[in-house]
């Protein structure tokens, strides 16, 4: 055996031992986690920080003896040994076609269990108006009012209107024409899912839902609740609000964002805005503050496309404005999820993203050519402004500065009542006004 194949197989070996060891590290690292989620004395365990959501180890059957439903078009009520009946078993049912402002129950349930996974889809699959104009609600327990109000499209990350083509711990889009939510949804006595078909014309709709029924959930499980607004400007130097207060115990999950910018402000950074978490009584100031938008999503120095795990920027918008190389895209969507880093709050929570832009003063400059009734606020107490010879006299110079902006945000928390309290969505118009 020569020299060279002596090295060869000696770093062969270290490799592989390599290998082995680093495979029982993580397999140390799981294994916490796994053991979390098992099932305890019959109760489902949710994972409260693993990489996954839901569930109990793979190898593992539960005490409680757990049934298996989807609910779609082919089985509504998900009856057992009642699937694809139609068309004599061949697919005759897969989709509903829905009436304009028909309300349908995709998922009606009584007794306990999980919402596990939801798929969709829309037979108009490119346009924006499924993603804003249909809506989507979900009720727990017999609830009056829903715990989950928003748009179909931000509901599941898609955003500004646009379909992406993404995948995180939560959401998913394989090739940006569906929506998968894999996020645990438990309840006690019931579940609802409703859609409404507010496009104004009929609208082909799949849709797929996973659900496991008799989870004997204990007293500390969380309903999960959803909510999406906009501010279409928002108001200088007032934060927007991307979670208003809600009271109760739980914990905020995360949010989806998107920024449609100001044109006359599009030529210079307009991500300066920090994430603020108002927990438990909090006022005039929070407990928790980040230190800027592309901070929050785990990116540094700008925002560019990506998505990963618990962070992303996957929506940058094709189209820029007249701005020359100075230029920013027209539109941002984003998202961050709680899941290794949890936020629990045991009386309130409010959660708002300053509206802030860095920019160099000359790009102010080139701003007030395009606009001139422009005026820059200075980040502070609100009685400042940058005044031109000021501007002039420091081209080079960069500050943070307030602006303003099209700000809409879907927020995910979890919260131990299934009613949030929180007013119904806005209109369809102001839905669909000035998307990107």
């Amino acid at each position: 055996m020569n020299s060279n194949y002596n090295q060869n197989w000696n770093r062969n070996s270290m490799f592989s031992s390599s290998l082995i060891l680093a495979g029982l590290i993580v397999c140390c690292m799981l294994a916490p986690a796994c053991n979390s989620t098992s099932q305890q004395n019959g109760t489902t365990q949710l994972h409260q920080g693993a990489p996954y959501m839901s569930g109990t180890p793979y190898y593992q059957m539960p005490s409680t003896p757990l049934q298996t439903r989807w609910y779609t078009y082919e089985n509504r009520d998900g009856s057992k040994g009642a699937g694809g009946k139609a068309k004599f078993g061949r697919k005759g049912s897969p989709a509903i076609i829905m009436d304009p402002d028909q309300v349908y129950e995709m998922l009606n349930v009584k007794g306990s269990g999980t919402v596990r996974r939801i798929w969709m889809t829309t037979g108009d699959h490119k346009s924006a108006k499924p993603l804003r104009a249909l809506k989507l609600e979900m009720y727990w327990d017999d609830a009056k009012t829903p715990a989950v109000q928003a748009p179909l499209g931000d509901f599941f990350c898609h955003s500004q209107g646009h379909f992406c083509t993404f995948e995180n711990a939560c959401f998913a889009s394989p090739e940006g024409r569906s929506y998968n939510c894999f996020i645990p949804m438990p309840f006690h006595k019931s579940a609802r899912i409703v859609i409404t078909n507010e496009t104004g014309t009929r609208m082909v709709v799949f849709y797929d839902i996973a659900v496991t029924l008799n989870d004997q959930h204990d007293d500390n499980m969380l309903y999960f609740h959803s909510y999406w607004r906009r501010e279409n400007p928002t108001t200088l130097r007032k934060d927007m609000t991307i979670l208003p207060r809600v009271k109760g115990r739980g914990r905020f999950l995360g949010c989806n964002h998107g920024i449609h910018l100001t044109p006359a402000m599009s030529n210079f950074w307009w991500g300066e805005g920090e994430v603020k978490v108002y927990l438990d009584g909090d006022e005039e100031y929070p407990t928790l503050c980040g230190t800027g938008t592309e901070d929050y999503i785990g990116s540094a120095y700008g925002q560019g496309l990506f998505d990963n795990l618990y962070q992303g920027n996957h929506y940058v918008a094709d189209e820029k404005h007249d701005f020359g190389k100075h230029a920013f895209a027209k539109a941002y969507g984003f998202y961050r999820f709680h899941i290794p880093d949890p936020i629990y709050f045991h009386e309130d929570i409010k959660v708002t993203i300053q509206v802030m832009g860095g920019p160099a003063f000359f790009q102010m400059l080139e701003s007030l050519e395009k606009d001139p009734t422009l005026k820059f606020m200075k980040a502070g107490d609100g009685t400042q402004y940058y005044t031109r010879e000021e501007l002039e006299a420091h081209p080079k110079k960069a500050e943070a500065m307030e602006r303003y902006d099209d700000h809409c945000s879907t927020a995910y928390w979890y919260m131990d009542q299934p009613e949030n309290g929180l007013p119904p969505l806005p209109g369809l118009e102001e839905r669909l006004k000035d998307l990107p």
